[in-house]
């Protein structure tokens, strides 16, 4: 048998990956040790009464009752605003290539405004930077939707203990995947929620993160101020950069770091490191940053150069992840992680553990690229155990996020100094931290000013704690900087009547989003069997911004109703596909003029992919959520007629409790069932004025008497975005299949007919895409509603 010897736990985790994978059998020796072993365990014992002596600290500060459970909260949220800013800068972010002749420089971002029912009121920045997977326009839908979801929630006790607490209440209480919510907006949220929950309680963010009963005096110190580090971006000549180097030194700064990677060759790089080196002298610490813009050779050269200059760190040196282990041993220079660890947002403990090379020294951490002060935690402890520097490094944010920064630069260092202690490690001096940023604020979004400045004590550039504290807990905002504030959108609910031929519907519309002048830039939701317009407001909400969003109460649902023209008629109204999709493009005619996009789910896909097939006058684009074409054999179609027909009659004779406890059995909601929110949705499902009709649609509407639509893929004009969840296995092969005949015509025109569809797969979720993680399909649906936009004014002809 195959012998390997492993050590570590990733050794282990290695040796059984691969004999699972080559599928033979071999015999792994752990090796161990018993002193190591004791050691080990002994630790643990340490950081287990550690654990429990804070977690008890902390809720002490509540008053929690003796019983408690995860049920209990400290109170609920009012509301939720949120203000768009803007504020000059003295120079562009050094995150950014702009022109650097221009003349005025800005940053943009959100103020959030969290009200508690006792009048308590917490403030959070949101502040992305467009460098990542987010932008302005992004943040500010998630705003949108989440100023709806945050309305009356409760704020649970063990929100400030962090270590997954913001996960499982974001979870558990809003019903979202953490990891959909992007990095800045979570950072705002729990930045709003930490300090509204010390306003509440009279404590400060720095006490409710680590209470004042946990800091001894021999460390209390470290608690008072936070070292800055100052930032150059170097793109001047050596001499010049080396000048304003020695004017940081004199003003009090110990530690500089400097851009690098932005010159043609890394040999002009290392000429400035080497002058400022020979200008401020060898107590100033030199950090460089990178930015992964080099290749690995062009990086060992800059390494090569610059051996001698004595660098704290580089940040970043090589554009592949994977040479960066090879760069420290063969460099010999010590390397920092930042934008390596911005994608550990969902498991950032196991990813970083490939990491834990000793050359490796430090992780820096921005909390609004990482998703808030709770995975920051995790990464900075993470780093603080094996023996690294945690860095907290701004994005240009305004004086309320560095406030913030601030006082969580201050916790790391505390908790810090407690892990040496409990590992009987010498404890290093501060770290300086990269809020360097303020100096580039030429306004800001407080009138009291950020206290970042020399110490006459110390003789060093800090940042007092107190006064950080002191804004946060008194912001008092610039409203000259404001360029608007909004609030939850109120929907308005009325009632269209559309004539059809044999009856009349009364069709219950909710609708949110101003009337603007482009007729056409609407969004009309439908939605599934059981469902009602009402399921759609939360999406509405978060697009309202970019589209009037209507939705609807299909016919034969929710408050919707039908009548026959003549009182006494006696032939039953048919709610055939093809009639509601008449019904529906007269209901279309009332609200406009021109065209609407259509946003189908389930049942509302079928109707809204047939109406993209039929009545393409009128459909500007179709948003496709787990949907089907139809059935293409006969037989299967005549078997599926039978079983919802049957469903159809027990609807009836059982009523619409039983009905659905037997419904949501089936495999396809296997996801929905494990959703936090499951028996609320189920209960939103009861609320049917009319059985009667609710089972005639299950009749009138079965996949089984709709015509298959599989052929007239192959003619589609009509824009498609085609929504599915990543468990929905059957609609996803569905919908691949949907892909394969879009891309198909009888003229061969592959290219052309790849332009007409998108598939986008959603994951995290099941058939009920739109319920269980509505985050991705916000941002799906506006993006392609921006697309059909701009294609729509680049054809006019498209527009009728």
């Amino acid at each position: 048998l195959n012998h390997v010897q492993v050590k570590t736990k990733v050794e282990l985790e290695e040796a059984l990956s691969m004999s699972q994978h080559l599928g033979t059998d071999r015999v792994i020796e752990v090796e161990s040790c018993i002193d190591a072993n004791a050691t080990f365990h002994s630790m643990l014992r340490k950081f287990a009464r550690q654990s429990a002596d804070h977690t008890l600290n902390v809720l002490s500060q509540f008053s929690v009752p003796v019983t408690i459970s995860c049920s209990l909260s400290i109170c609920k949220i009012c509301r939720m605003e949120y203000s768009l800013y803007r504020i000059q800068l003295c120079a562009p972010p050094t995150s950014s290539y702009i022109d650097h002749n221009r003349s005025r420089f800005c940053r943009e971002g959100f103020i959030l405004s969290l009200y508690l029912e006792d009048g308590s009121v917490g403030y959070g920045e949101v502040a992305p930077l467009e460098i990542h997977k987010e932008n302005l326009l992004d943040a500010e839908e998630q705003l949108r939707f989440l100023l709806h979801f945050m309305t009356g929630a409760k704020i649970s006790y063990f929100l400030p203990l962090l270590k997954g607490s913001f996960s499982s209440w974001i979870w558990s209480t809003l019903g979202i995947p953490a990891c959909e919510i992007f990095p800045s907006v979570r950072c705002g949220l729990e930045m709003a929620i930490l300090n509204a929950i010390a306003v509440k309680h009279g404590s400060s963010f720095l006490n409710i993160l680590y209470p004042l009963t946990e800091i001894d005096e021999e460390i209390s110190k470290r608690s008072t101020s936070i070292k800055i580090c100052a930032l150059i971006d170097s793109n001047k000549s050596p001499v010049e950069v080396a000048s304003i180097a020695t004017t940081l030194v004199e003003e009090g700064f110990t530690a500089i770091k400097l851009k690098v990677a932005r010159r043609a060759d890394p040999i002009k790089d290392a000429e400035v490191i080497q002058e400022v080196r020979k200008k401020v002298g060898h107590r100033i610490e030199l950090r460089v940053d990178a930015n992964r813009n080099w290749t690995y050779q062009e990086a060992l050269e800059f390494g090569f150069l610059v051996k001698d200059c004595d660098l704290q760190y580089i940040e970043e040196p090589v554009q592949n992840e994977e040479d960066i282990i090879k760069y420290c041993e063969e460099s010999g220079l010590p390397v920092a992680l930042d934008e390596t660890i911005d994608k550990f947002q969902k498991d950032p403990l196991n990813m970083l553990e490939k990491y834990a090379h000793p050359g490796i020294v430090a992780i820096v951490i921005k909390p609004s690229v990482i998703g808030g002060f709770e995975n920051a935690g995790l990464i900075a402890r993470w780093a603080q155990r094996h023996g690294k520097m945690a860095v907290v490094s701004a994005a240009f944010e305004s004086g309320l996020g560095l406030s913030a920064y601030i006082i969580f630069s201050s916790y790391l260092e505390l908790q810090n100094a407690y892990l040496c202690k409990v590992m009987n490690r010498e404890l290093c001096p501060p770290v300086a931290q990269g809020l360097g940023t303020y100096q580039w604020l030429k306004e800001d979004i407080t009138t009291d000013p950020i206290s970042i400045c020399h110490n006459s004590c110390s003789g060093f550039v800090e940042a007092s704690v107190a006064k950080a504290t002191h804004i946060l807990q008194n912001l008092q905002i610039n409203n000259d900087v404001i360029c608007k504030t909004s609030m939850e959108e109120q929907v308005l609910r009325y009632q269209l009547n559309v004539n059809s031929k044999d009856f009349c519907s009364f069709i219950k519309v909710q609708e949110i989003g101003q009337r603007i002048d482009i007729q056409d830039n609407i969004l009309l939701f439908l939605h599934g069997f059981l469902g009602t317009g009402e399921e759609w407001i939360p999406i509405m909400k978060a697009v309202s911004g970019s589209a009037r969003c209507i939705s609807i109460d299909l016919p034969g649902h929710g408050g919707s109703k039908m009548q026959n023209h003549v009182a006494k008629a006696t032939q039953e109204i048919t709610l055939s596909i093809d009639v509601i999709a008449d019904v529906l493009y007269k209901l279309i005619e009332q609200i406009t003029p021109g065209k609407v996009t259509l946003v189908g789910y389930s049942m509302g896909a079928r109707i809204a992919l047939y109406m993209a097939l039929r009545f393409s006058d009128k459909i500007k684009g179709t948003v496709i959520i787990s949907g089907s074409p139809g059935l293409r054999d006969n037989i299967a179609r005549k078997i599926r007629r039978a079983e919802d027909d049957s469903r159809a009659c027990a609807l009836v004779t059982h009523g619409l409790q039983v009905f659905l406890d037997t419904w949501y059995t089936g495999e396809l909601w296997e996801s929905l069932r494990s959703h936090p929110h499951f028996n609320r949705i189920v209960a939103s499902r009861l609320l049917h004025e009319d059985v009667q009709s609710l089972s005639k649609a299950l009749s009138d509407l079965s996949v089984g008497r709709q015509p298959p639509l599989w052929e007239d893929l192959k003619l589609c004009s009509t824009p498609l975005l085609i929504v599915v969840g990543e468990k929905d296995k059957k609609f996803k092969s569905i919908a691949e299949k949907m892909c394969y005949e879009l891309s198909h015509d009888e003229k061969g025109s592959d290219d052309l007919r790849n332009q007409i569809y998108e598939m986008v797969e959603i994951p995290n979720c099941g058939h009920a895409v739109h319920l269980e993680n509505p985050l991705p399909v916000i941002r799906a649906v506006r993006q392609f509603l921006t697309r059909v936009n701009q294609n729509s004014t680049s054809n006019p002809e498209s527009n009728g």
